[in-house]
């Protein structure tokens, strides 16, 4: 995975923007193909691994923040 330098709002706005569109192009199709196809079990799924993308990509965003505050 790439590291990415946050050093204001605008540059985690960005990460942000980058980082949605990630996670829909990847769990949304999946979470729409379930949906179209009216499969109950792989909508959970599909949810599911769509929500663990997010708390995924806040926690990531979240440690590095962390570790930004242990080098001061």
């Amino acid at each position: 995975m790439e590291t990415v330098t946050i050093d204001n709002r605008s540059d985690f706005a960005l990460w942000a923007i980058e980082r949605a569109k990630q996670i829909v192009a990847e769990q949304g199709t999946a979470l729409a193909l379930a949906a179209r196809d009216m499969n109950d079990t792989a909508i959970g799924e599909a949810g599911n691994a769509l929500g663990q993308a997010i708390a995924d990509a806040m926690l990531e965003v979240f440690d590095g923040l962390m570790d930004g505050l242990d080098a001061d």
